[in-house]
Protein backbone atom coordinates (compact mmCIF):
# COMPACT_ATOMS: atom_id res chain seq x y z
CA UNK A 1 0.00 0.00 0.00
CA UNK A 2 1.35 3.57 -1.05
CA UNK A 3 1.61 6.08 1.63
CA UNK A 4 -0.88 9.01 0.48
CA UNK A 5 0.92 12.04 0.10
CA UNK A 6 -0.52 15.16 1.88
CA UNK A 7 -2.36 17.75 -0.07
CA UNK A 8 0.02 20.50 -0.99
CA UNK A 9 2.23 17.33 -2.06
CA UNK A 10 -0.17 16.55 -4.82
CA UNK A 11 -0.68 20.17 -5.88
CA UNK A 12 3.19 20.22 -6.07
CA UNK A 13 3.38 17.88 -8.27
CA UNK A 14 -0.24 18.68 -10.52
CA UNK A 15 1.56 20.72 -14.10
CA UNK A 16 1.17 24.53 -13.45
CA UNK A 17 -0.38 26.18 -15.80
CA UNK A 18 -0.88 30.75 -15.96
CA UNK A 19 -4.22 32.46 -14.56
CA UNK A 20 -3.79 34.11 -18.00
CA UNK A 21 -3.69 31.42 -20.00
CA UNK A 22 -6.71 29.63 -18.76
CA UNK A 23 -9.20 32.46 -19.63
CA UNK A 24 -10.37 32.25 -23.26
CA UNK A 25 -9.03 34.61 -25.95
CA UNK A 26 -11.92 38.21 -26.12
CA UNK A 27 -14.39 37.47 -28.95
CA UNK A 28 -15.89 40.54 -30.72
CA UNK A 29 -18.82 40.69 -28.34
CA UNK A 30 -16.56 40.25 -24.78
CA UNK A 31 -13.93 42.83 -25.92
CA UNK A 32 -14.53 45.37 -23.92
CA UNK A 33 -15.39 42.91 -20.75
CA UNK A 34 -11.59 41.80 -21.34
CA UNK A 35 -10.03 44.92 -21.71
CA UNK A 36 -11.84 45.89 -18.76
CA UNK A 37 -10.39 42.96 -16.97
CA UNK A 38 -6.67 43.42 -17.47
CA UNK A 39 -6.71 47.75 -17.74
CA UNK A 40 -5.56 49.18 -14.78
CA UNK A 41 -7.93 52.21 -14.78
CA UNK A 42 -11.78 52.31 -15.33
CA UNK A 43 -12.49 52.78 -19.13
CA UNK A 44 -14.50 55.49 -19.78
CA UNK A 45 -17.73 55.11 -21.40
CA UNK A 46 -18.50 57.70 -24.28
CA UNK A 47 -21.22 59.93 -23.29
CA UNK A 48 -23.92 60.50 -25.91
CA UNK A 49 -23.42 63.98 -27.73
CA UNK A 50 -26.40 66.28 -27.05
CA UNK A 51 -27.12 69.12 -29.05
CA UNK A 52 -27.63 72.97 -27.49
CA UNK A 53 -31.35 74.24 -27.54
CA UNK A 54 -32.33 76.41 -30.00
CA UNK A 55 -33.41 79.42 -29.00
CA UNK A 56 -37.01 80.24 -29.88
CA UNK A 57 -37.45 83.40 -32.33
CA UNK A 58 -38.94 85.87 -29.38
CA UNK A 59 -39.05 88.71 -32.58
CA UNK A 60 -41.46 86.88 -34.36
CA UNK A 61 -43.61 85.37 -31.96
CA UNK A 62 -44.12 89.19 -30.86
CA UNK A 63 -44.54 89.89 -34.38
CA UNK A 64 -47.25 87.68 -34.99
CA UNK A 65 -49.12 88.85 -31.55
CA UNK A 66 -48.85 92.27 -32.58
CA UNK A 67 -50.97 91.45 -35.85
CA UNK A 68 -53.32 89.37 -34.46
CA UNK A 69 -53.86 92.28 -31.85
CA UNK A 70 -54.33 94.82 -34.49
CA UNK A 71 -57.06 92.73 -36.80
CA UNK A 72 -59.09 91.90 -33.40
CA UNK A 73 -59.18 95.49 -33.01
CA UNK A 74 -60.18 96.29 -36.19
CA UNK A 75 -62.85 94.02 -36.36
CA UNK A 76 -64.12 95.43 -32.94
CA UNK A 77 -64.01 98.72 -34.54
CA UNK A 78 -65.75 97.77 -37.79
CA UNK A 79 -68.40 95.86 -35.95
CA UNK A 80 -69.43 98.85 -33.33
CA UNK A 81 -69.35 101.45 -36.28
CA UNK A 82 -71.91 99.39 -38.19
CA UNK A 83 -74.18 98.74 -35.09
CA UNK A 84 -74.03 102.43 -34.71
CA UNK A 85 -75.94 102.85 -37.86
CA UNK A 86 -78.39 100.67 -38.20
CA UNK A 87 -78.98 100.92 -34.28
CA UNK A 88 -81.90 103.30 -34.73
CA UNK A 89 -83.88 101.47 -37.23
CA UNK A 90 -83.37 98.27 -35.14
CA UNK A 91 -84.82 99.73 -32.58
CA UNK A 92 -87.27 101.33 -34.35
CA UNK A 93 -88.23 98.03 -35.73
CA UNK A 94 -88.04 95.58 -32.78
CA UNK A 95 -90.47 98.91 -30.75
CA UNK A 96 -93.14 98.81 -34.43
CA UNK A 97 -92.98 94.73 -33.87
CA UNK A 98 -93.31 94.13 -29.66
CA UNK A 99 -94.68 97.68 -28.73
CA UNK A 100 -91.51 98.59 -26.63
CA UNK A 101 -91.39 101.62 -24.91
CA UNK A 102 -94.58 102.78 -25.66
CA UNK A 103 -94.55 102.65 -29.51
CA UNK A 104 -97.62 101.54 -30.88
CA UNK A 105 -97.63 98.14 -33.01
CA UNK A 106 -97.43 98.72 -36.92
CA UNK A 107 -96.44 94.81 -37.89
CA UNK A 108 -99.34 94.12 -40.65
CA UNK A 109 -98.82 90.36 -39.88
CA UNK A 110 -101.08 91.19 -36.70
CA UNK A 111 -103.75 92.79 -38.16
CA UNK A 112 -105.87 89.66 -38.80
CA UNK A 113 -109.60 89.42 -38.86
CA UNK A 114 -109.85 88.32 -35.77
CA UNK A 115 -108.34 91.02 -34.00
CA UNK A 116 -111.15 93.35 -35.31
CA UNK A 117 -113.82 92.24 -34.00
CA UNK A 118 -115.44 94.14 -31.54
CA UNK A 119 -115.65 93.27 -27.65
CA UNK A 120 -119.39 94.28 -26.81
CA UNK A 121 -119.11 93.45 -23.57
CA UNK A 122 -115.93 95.18 -22.71
CA UNK A 123 -115.80 98.84 -21.52
CA UNK A 124 -115.04 101.23 -23.87
CA UNK A 125 -111.63 103.18 -23.71
CA UNK A 126 -110.42 106.55 -23.61
CA UNK A 127 -108.21 107.59 -26.28
CA UNK A 128 -106.83 111.30 -25.77
CA UNK A 129 -104.38 112.67 -28.38
CA UNK A 130 -101.87 115.25 -28.12
CA UNK A 131 -99.06 116.65 -30.38
CA UNK A 132 -96.00 118.91 -30.14
CA UNK A 133 -93.41 120.04 -32.37
CA UNK A 134 -89.32 120.88 -32.20
CA UNK A 135 -88.06 124.27 -31.34
CA UNK A 136 -86.30 124.57 -34.54
CA UNK A 137 -89.62 123.88 -36.56
CA UNK A 138 -92.03 126.25 -37.67
CA UNK A 139 -95.03 124.06 -37.65
CA UNK A 140 -98.64 124.31 -36.02
CA UNK A 141 -99.59 120.94 -35.32
CA UNK A 142 -102.96 119.91 -33.59
CA UNK A 143 -105.32 117.21 -33.59
CA UNK A 144 -108.89 117.39 -34.55
CA UNK A 145 -110.44 115.58 -32.23
CA UNK A 146 -109.66 116.05 -28.42
CA UNK A 147 -110.55 112.47 -27.89
CA UNK A 148 -112.59 109.37 -29.28
CA UNK A 149 -114.14 106.04 -27.01
CA UNK A 150 -113.22 102.64 -28.54
CA UNK A 151 -114.45 99.23 -27.56
CA UNK A 152 -111.33 96.91 -28.23
CA UNK A 153 -111.62 95.53 -31.59
CA UNK A 154 -113.21 98.21 -33.08
CA UNK A 155 -111.26 100.46 -35.47
CA UNK A 156 -111.07 104.10 -34.96
CA UNK A 157 -110.16 106.73 -37.53
CA UNK A 158 -108.61 109.99 -35.68
CA UNK A 159 -106.83 113.48 -37.79
CA UNK A 160 -103.79 116.11 -37.31
CA UNK A 161 -103.49 119.34 -38.89
CA UNK A 162 -100.21 120.27 -40.12
CA UNK A 163 -99.37 123.88 -40.86
CA UNK A 164 -95.93 125.46 -42.14
CA UNK A 165 -95.98 128.51 -40.76
CA UNK A 166 -92.34 129.67 -42.47
CA UNK A 167 -91.56 130.96 -45.76
CA UNK A 168 -89.98 128.18 -46.63
CA UNK A 169 -90.42 124.43 -47.88
CA UNK A 170 -89.95 122.48 -44.50
CA UNK A 171 -89.49 118.35 -44.56
CA UNK A 172 -91.01 117.15 -41.44
CA UNK A 173 -90.68 113.51 -39.55
CA UNK A 174 -93.03 112.91 -36.85
CA UNK A 175 -92.36 110.35 -34.01
CA UNK A 176 -95.26 108.91 -31.60
CA UNK A 177 -95.88 107.02 -28.12
CA UNK A 178 -98.90 105.57 -26.11
CA UNK A 179 -99.52 106.09 -22.23
CA UNK A 180 -99.57 103.88 -19.95
CA UNK A 181 -96.42 102.46 -21.83
CA UNK A 182 -97.84 99.08 -21.16
CA UNK A 183 -100.48 99.28 -23.02
CA UNK A 184 -98.47 99.88 -26.07
CA UNK A 185 -98.50 96.02 -27.28
CA UNK A 186 -102.20 96.43 -27.41
CA UNK A 187 -101.82 99.52 -29.56
CA UNK A 188 -102.34 98.72 -32.86
CA UNK A 189 -102.10 101.26 -35.91
CA UNK A 190 -103.11 100.27 -39.42
CA UNK A 191 -101.95 103.68 -41.06
CA UNK A 192 -100.52 106.74 -39.60
CA UNK A 193 -97.84 109.51 -40.79
CA UNK A 194 -95.07 108.64 -38.45
CA UNK A 195 -91.72 107.84 -39.25
CA UNK A 196 -92.22 109.36 -42.99
CA UNK A 197 -91.03 112.58 -44.93
CA UNK A 198 -94.21 115.01 -44.49
CA UNK A 199 -93.10 117.93 -46.63
CA UNK A 200 -94.73 121.26 -46.75
CA UNK A 201 -94.93 124.20 -48.79
CA UNK A 202 -94.71 127.26 -47.50
CA UNK A 203 -97.89 128.40 -45.72
CA UNK A 204 -99.50 124.81 -46.92
CA UNK A 205 -102.17 122.89 -44.39
CA UNK A 206 -102.78 119.16 -44.72
CA UNK A 207 -104.41 116.92 -42.46
CA UNK A 208 -102.70 113.32 -41.34
CA UNK A 209 -104.98 110.29 -40.81
CA UNK A 210 -104.64 107.56 -37.93
CA UNK A 211 -105.88 104.63 -38.04
CA UNK A 212 -105.79 102.22 -35.20
CA UNK A 213 -107.37 99.80 -32.93
CA UNK A 214 -106.97 98.01 -29.36
CA UNK A 215 -106.50 94.47 -29.60
CA UNK A 216 -109.06 92.31 -27.89
CA UNK A 217 -106.24 90.35 -25.57
CA UNK A 218 -106.32 93.69 -23.89
CA UNK A 219 -109.37 92.24 -22.14
CA UNK A 220 -107.72 89.28 -20.95
CA UNK A 221 -104.58 91.01 -19.72
CA UNK A 222 -105.07 91.50 -15.99
CA UNK A 223 -102.24 94.08 -15.82
CA UNK A 224 -104.63 96.08 -18.20
CA UNK A 225 -107.38 96.66 -15.17
CA UNK A 226 -107.98 100.22 -13.61
CA UNK A 227 -106.77 101.41 -17.22
CA UNK A 228 -109.90 103.04 -19.18
CA UNK A 229 -107.42 105.98 -20.55
CA UNK A 230 -104.97 105.75 -23.62
CA UNK A 231 -102.82 108.73 -24.78
CA UNK A 232 -101.62 108.55 -28.15
CA UNK A 233 -98.74 111.46 -28.82
CA UNK A 234 -96.62 112.87 -31.77
CA UNK A 235 -94.14 115.06 -31.81
CA UNK A 236 -92.49 116.58 -35.05
CA UNK A 237 -89.28 117.08 -36.06
CA UNK A 238 -87.08 119.32 -38.98
CA UNK A 239 -85.24 117.40 -41.07
CA UNK A 240 -82.67 117.03 -43.87
CA UNK A 241 -81.29 114.69 -46.41
CA UNK A 242 -77.29 114.15 -44.77
CA UNK A 243 -74.74 113.55 -47.61
CA UNK A 244 -75.64 109.67 -48.10
CA UNK A 245 -78.82 110.66 -49.00
CA UNK A 246 -80.62 109.36 -45.55
CA UNK A 247 -83.23 111.54 -43.91
CA UNK A 248 -81.90 113.37 -40.47
CA UNK A 249 -84.06 115.06 -37.76
CA UNK A 250 -82.67 118.12 -37.14
CA UNK A 251 -81.38 118.59 -33.18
Amino acid sequence: MRPTLPFFATALRAPWTCAACRIPPPQSGNAFKFKQFFSSTPLRRQQPTTTAPTRPNIRAQYKKKNTDLLYYTLSVGIVTLTLSYASVPLYRAICQRTGYGGTPITDQTRFTADKLVPVTNAKRIRVTFASSVSDVLEWKFTPQQREVRVLPGETALAFYTATNMSKDDIIGVATYSVTPGQVAPYFSKIQCFCFEEQKLNAGETVDMPVFFFIDPEFCEDPNMKGIDTVTLSYTFFKAKYDDNGSLRPLP
